[in-house]
């Protein structure tokens, strides 16, 4: 009987984990070794907090490497020491260099969670949200030293719903990439899945999101607007200024739908029924779900009662 493949696993993020565990429950191979980032500070005392795959990999049961750099020397030669037959990357949030990747038998294979060469790098997920694609996927790459660049093994496709928002299509995207990996490694592993050369047109970068991509600039138009918000949930979320009984207030919108009206951007058009709805630099957005700087998420008719409104910026 031969040796089960052994398998190095590198992620960070709650994407990671959930590859992680679905891999862990396959037993046609052993993952020997869980790579994570360092633990970073968090919260108001800014303790450590251990990350996604360490947490998952301790409760796993499964031997844990946090190197402050993947390019690390001595965190290298440990690799070369397990000699892995594979190695499988998901939201790591470096860039692995050659020397890293050349010591797998069979390379090392990514989970990246847009259908390749569009959205590229750090946030895709958001992006093909904001953007308003009407599917997106998951693409299983053997990696290279570049920015996703290495040649695709296979993919998985999901359509965008209207309802979805960054957090439900990332959560559906890490099931779909935990099933597509364990799916596709017994015929990547036995020479019948090559990895094909990324086509040269169609690439695209998704940048990394910052907390300014929240504010809703309401001089664009009211369907970008929608999508943005809901792209940007739950991080950095969409926020605004709201004017209105002589102040002017920090305002957080949690859920908005597109309406109808037209008017001078950031103008409130409805102010009957409870109802909040801005006018857009075409068309409207409905704010369904406000919260106020230090205050508790509330629906419009919640927040109109202590916080009148006229217009936004």
């Amino acid at each position: 009987m031969s040796a089960l493949p052994r398998l190095v696993f590198m992620g960070t993020a709650d994407l990671a984990a959930t590859v992680l565990r679905r891999l862990v429950a396959d037993p046609r191979w052993q993952v020997i070794l869980a790579v994570s980032q360092p633990d970073r500070p968090k919260g108001r005392d800014l303790a450590l907090q251990p990350t996604p795959v360490k947490q998952a990999a301790l409760e796993l049961g499964i031997p844990m490497d946090q190197p402050a750099k993947a390019r690390d020397p001595e965190f290298i030669e440990r690799l070369r020491t397990l000699a892995p037959d594979l190695m499988v990357v998901a939201a790591y949030g470096q860039l692995l260099p050659q020397t890293l990747l050349d010591i797998p038998r069979h390379g090392c294979l990514n989970v990246h969670t847009s259908l390749l060469p569009a959205y590229r790098g750090a946030a895709p997920i958001q992006w093909a949200l904001a953007d308003g694609l009407q599917e997106t996927g998951v693409t299983l790459m053997r990696m290279d030293a570049g920015l996703d660049t290495g040649p695709i093994v296979t993919t998985a496709v999901t359509p965008i719903l209207d309802e979805d928002t960054g957090q439900s299509l990332h959560d559906r995207l890490a099931n779909l990439g935990g099933e597509l990996l364990v799916r596709s490694l017994p015929d990547y592993l036995a020479g019948y899945l090559q990895p094909r050369p990324q086509p040269l047109d169609g690439v695209s970068l998704a940048r990394k999101i910052t907390k300014e991509d929240g504010r809703l600039l309401w001089e664009r138009p009211a369907v970008e607007l929608w999508r943005r918000l809901r792209a940007f949930t739950p991080w950095p979320g969409a926020f605004c200024h709201a004017e209105g009984g002589g102040k002017t207030r920090l305002v957080k919108v949690h859920a908005a739908s597109l309406s109808d009206g037209s008017g001078k951007p950031g103008e409130r058009l409805d102010y009957g029924k409870g109802r909040v709805v801005v006018a857009c630099g075409s068309g409207a957005l409905e704010l369904l779900t406000l919260q106020p700087e230090g205050g508790r998420r509330m629906d419009a008719a919640a927040f109109l009662a202590g916080h009148p409104l006229e217009r936004f910026t």
